[in-house]
């Protein structure tokens, strides 16, 4: 199959204009009755008008007596004025008829009862006084709302009120998801040995459903089909006749096995192939039979952010009104991030208030990283005349999560650590109102992190060969004015992750280069980097010997996952690691990790709560069941500065 060349990228803002034009909001969707209580969220078809006044005839509007108003206006304080109940006053409440030849309603409050047959009132009452007066919030035939009005929950109160029990709504628009992919598993049928083949389960659908559903639409996922152009181009034509929207999953880029561009040029009209964004450039538009048809790229990530940028605009076009926009925040970049000129970039970032100021960090750029999305409190974007942004650039931020607290949400970077998860776990499971917002920067980043006030606390495990110490001699190096305090988390055994049943026989650092094994590594600046490349140069090896020095993870999973796949022979890391995913271990040595903290947050409420779950002993177990941890001294003070 010829491959296909993306023909001429468009800017985002192109493409959000070509996909207006496309659909007509005017008769795209057609029109339905339902009842009023089911209209939450929908979008009117025709203007309304009130059928009944509001209120329908002169009311009270508080507790108290109904009077003419002209024959009160001789009381007053000095002269007061005695009424008799029944012939000049009417005991009412709030909401009452008003009575006859009444217009006026004096609070109960400033009505004395001299007996049950007359009171006594000490100042005047003025025409339609405490009186919700016929029509007084709408006159019969007064306009309700206009067409394309999107209804609240308040504005079916107000069409009940004026007698409309059904109304005329847009129809909701029906959106075909045709998932493509010769690899794709539906969730239930995932096992682990199809998953190790090659075999990805399909989620995209989903995740496009739930936009859907979110927008208003009537998503319908068809069944998963392989990656072949007449099977694809059976279901599209049904599609395209069926639903207002098909979305076809995967196959939009330019590989051999990428059909959607070709199948929408054939069949219709091709108005769009390639996006200039990161991720999403894979993105496909056009018209199939009148239906407009969006390819969405396979990565998920791309999928996802593709579709909102470029599909938003087509649900907005097809209702005729504006979907609401996340809410906005500005933040300061904590480090900087270059960025490719003429591309729009979507960062996920982790947001933070460190020192009084909102601070971001960002995340993983892969596409096919959803976590990177389902982590991420905010999308930051970098548009294509920028080349990226500068360290404390202020910048803002399309929250992901609104409902988030960022007051109470504590920054942790640096080194990774599997109890870190427990420990977070168990904070939340404390105090639900705290949470942790964690990225792996590695040791070295974390405590340049806490110095520059981009994190809260950050986890280290940093050797410094001259001293033989952890942590401190980096501390007295780094922060010397800095007020911190370095709290103990655990002693933790490094050593060798291997295949099960170790085939290569592996018993020490040296067989690594012996056996011309393929190593993983882990980051500059990570402590067990530091630490692997001190043993290096104590026992004389080159790490030019070491084949694969250079191959990378961010985390003692990421190594064991590398070897458990087969990407690699051997790697450095934790036991719990290894333990984990049922690798064999060769234990080398034991080194500290510990935790170091900004002194104002270790001052703080926040602190305390995860100081208790520190002193814990339910929490002491759950991580010594990881192995190779040693809790002995866990919360122990080791440094701190004023």
């Amino acid at each position: 199959m010829k491959r296909r060349i993306y023909l001429k990228k468009k800017t985002l803002a192109e493409a959000q204009e070509l996909i207006r034009r496309a659909i007509s909001w005017k008769d795209f969707l057609g029109s339905e009755r339902i009842p009023t209580r089911q209209a939450l969220g929908r979008i009117t078809a025709e203007a309304l008008y009130a059928r009944f006044s509001v209120p329908a005839f002169n009311a009270a509007a508080m507790d108290g007596i109904a009077v003419k108003a002209e024959k009160t206006f001789s009381a007053s304080e000095h002269c007061p004025l005695r009424l008799k109940i029944g012939e000049e006053a009417f005991y009412v409440n709030t909401g009452d008829v008003l009575p006859p030849d009444t217009d006026a309603v004096i609070m109960i409050e400033e009505v004395h009862l001299l007996s049950p047959e007359e009171v006594e009132i000490m100042a005047p009452a003025y025409p339609w006084q405490h009186v919700r007066k016929i029509g007084e919030d709408v006159v019969e035939g007064e306009l309700l709302f206009p067409p394309f009005h999107h209804l609240a929950a308040w504005d079916l109160g107000a069409l009940l009120a004026t007698g409309h029990l059904e109304i005329p709504v847009k129809e909701r628009p029906r959106v075909a998801i045709i998932p493509t992919g010769d690899e794709l598993l539906l969730p239930e049928e995932a096992k682990a040995e199809l998953l190790a083949s090659g075999r990805t389960v399909e989620f995209n659908s989903t995740m496009i459903s739930a936009l859907v559903e979110e927008w208003g639409g009537l998503p319908e996922v068809f069944p998963l089909v392989p990656d072949k152009r007449e099977e694809i181009k059976a279901h599209l034509l049904k599609a395209a006749e069926d639903f207002h929207l098909v979305v076809i999953l995967a196959g939009s880029s330019a590989g051999a096995k990428d059909h959607t561009a070709g199948l929408i040029e054939e069949l219709g009209e091709l108005l769009l192939h390639g996006v200039a964004i990161m991720p999403g450039k894979p993105a496909v538009f056009g018209i199939v039979k009148g239906c407009p048809v969006f390819g969405a790229p396979g990565y998920p990530v791309s999928a996802v952010i593709a579709f909102e940028k470029l599909m938003k605009p087509a649900f907005e076009a097809m209702y005729g009104v504006r979907i609401p926009e996340h809410p906005r925040v500005e933040a300061f970049c904590g480090r900087k991030i270059p960025s490719r000129p003429g591309t729009r970039e979507f960062l996920r970032v982790k947001v933070g208030e460190v020192a009084g100021k909102r601070v971001f960090i960002t995340l993983k750029r892969g596409a096919g990283a959803i976590t990177t999305l389902s982590r991420a409190d905010a999308l930051c974007e970098i548009p294509e005349a920028f080349e990226g942004l500068a360290a404390g650039e202020r910048v803002k931020l399309e929250l992901l999560r609104p409902e988030k607290d960022f007051s109470k949400t504590a920054l942790v970077v640096g080194s990774h650590d599997m109890a870190l998860d427990i420990l977070a776990e168990f904070l939340k499971k404390r105090n639900p109102l705290y949470e942790f917002s964690t990225a792996h920067v590695g040791s070295l980043s974390g405590i340049l992190a806490v110095r520059d006030n981009l994190a809260h606390l950050a986890g280290t495990h940093l050797f410094d060969p001259e001293s033989g110490e952890f942590n401190i001699p980096y501390l007295e190096r780094y922060l010397k004015d800095k007020p911190v305090v370095l709290v103990h988390f655990a002693f933790r055994q490094q050593g060798l992750i291997l295949p099960k049943g170790n085939p290569a026989g592996v018993k020490d650092l040296q067989d690594i280069a012996q056996k011309g094994l393929r190593f993983v590594n882990r980051q500059p600046g990570a402590g067990t980097r530091v630490l692997f490349d001190f043993y290096l140069h104590r026992l004389g090896i080159n790490p030019r010997d070491i084949r694969g020095y250079e191959n990378e993870e961010t985390t003692h999973l990421g190594v064991a996952v590398a070897v458990a796949t087969g990407r690699a022979d051997v790697g450095l890391g934790i036991l719990a690691a290894a333990r984990l995913l049922g690798l064999d271990f060769v234990p080398l040595f034991r080194e500290r990790y510990d935790l170091l903290v900004r002194r104002d947050f270790f001052e703080g409420p926040f602190w305390r709560e995860i100081a208790s779950v520190l002193a814990s002993e339910t929490f002491r177990k759950r991580v010594v069941a990881l192995g190779g941890y040693d809790v002995s001294e866990t919360g122990k003070i080791l440094y701190e500065t004023f």
